[in-house]
């Protein structure tokens, strides 16, 4: 799943996520975060469940420079990561950036 594309120095997230079918949780291996445009960046992921409040799912992390931009990941490949029930959000956050790329799991 991935939000956030397109040119600028908006963010962007990829989650890798899993579930057995009909199952309604989901579980996260691995959450990418990007932003274009920029030399530097400080990042974290935050999860929020439906009707839940907001909750720091990964800590801030130096992003590194690959060409026109930084990326920054958690977690590994696989299905060894934190469970969340459907419709959980999952953000990622710069540091000194107001704007948040988000997905939704369905």
């Amino acid at each position: 799943m991935t939000a956030g594309s397109g040119s600028g120095c908006r963010p962007g997230v990829v989650v890798h996520h899993w579930h057995r079918r009909g199952a309604q949780v989901r579980g996260v291996g691995w959450v990418y975060a990007s932003r274009e445009g920029v030399c530097s960046g400080t990042a974290r992921w935050l999860v929020k469940t439906p009707g839940g409040t907001w909750k720091t799912g990964g800590g801030w992390k130096r992003a590194t420079r690959v060409g026109s931009f930084v990326e920054t990941s958690w977690g590994r490949d696989g299905h060894t990561g934190p469970k969340y029930p459907r419709n959980t959000r999952l953000c990622v956050e710069f540091r000194g950036l107001t704007t948040k790329a988000c997905v939704t799991l369905k």
